[in-house]
């Protein structure tokens, strides 16, 4: 279910109080977040932020597609390895087999 649209788009006060501070300070140093569920906001644009998904932290840079989206989508939680070889070699038999 949505959030009301009363209420406005989530983020997290620490995060906003650091993005301003970003912007006033010369040297750009990623912000860390552990707030995967703050949603992006317009201010975000052109900022780097390095977000944790479990096991370390992945660097992102917000453009102005990323509005509207949470940090946490950008973060991916799983990696996926592939399909064992034993399942290749099985697709590459059933394409021999059909010819």
């Amino acid at each position: 279910m949505a959030r009301a649209i009363w209420k406005g788009p989530f983020v997290e006060e620490s995060l906003i109080k650091k993005v301003d501070k970003y912007k006033t300070d010369s040297k750009k140093i990623p912000i860390k977040t552990w707030s995967r569920k703050s949603t992006i906001i317009p201010d975000f644009v052109g900022v780097s932020f390095l977000i944790y998904n479990g096991k370390k932290f992945i660097p992102i840079t917000i453009s102005e597609d990323m509005v509207g989206h949470k940090l946490g989508e950008f973060a991916p939680t799983r990696t996926f390895f592939g399909h064992t070889p034993a399942d290749k070699k099985a697709k590459t038999e059933e394409t021999t087999d059909k010819k």
